[in-house]
């Protein structure tokens, strides 16, 4: 989880100091407004798509995280329920042989006091 906040620290960090650059060069050009126009889309342009293709790298980045954790989990799961029953098997059949020996015990007492 740590790197996917240090990714998208770096990636704000990144978009931030290409827009101080673009601001600051856009303002000290020797160029006309409508000039200037062009070229702020333009770099905006660019900047929204490098933001877009960073995104998609990222999203791609969690959404396969998220599948391989989402395994390992089911994994576990499966792991848990197997001995769970497993255990609950062998405790039965204890209980069961317990139960049938102190009910043939009972009977014995049973009959001696007859």
């Amino acid at each position: 989880m740590a790197k996917g906040k240090n990714t998208a620290a770096v990636l704000a960090g990144i978009l931030a100091g290409a827009a101080a650059g673009l601001v600051l060069g856009v303002l000290f050009a020797p160029e006309e407004g409508k000039e200037t126009r062009k070229k702020l889309k333009a770099k905006a342009t660019d900047l929204k798509d490098q933001a877009l293709d960073e995104y998609e790298k990222v999203s791609e980045k969690v959404k396969t995280e998220y599948g391989s954790l989402s395994e390992k989990a089911k994994e576990n799961i499966d792991k848990v329920v197997s001995s769970v029953k497993e255990n609950f098997e062998k405790y039965k059949t204890t209980a069961a042989s317990k139960a049938s020996e102190v009910a043939h015990e009972v009977e014995t007492e049973l009959d001696a006091l007859k």
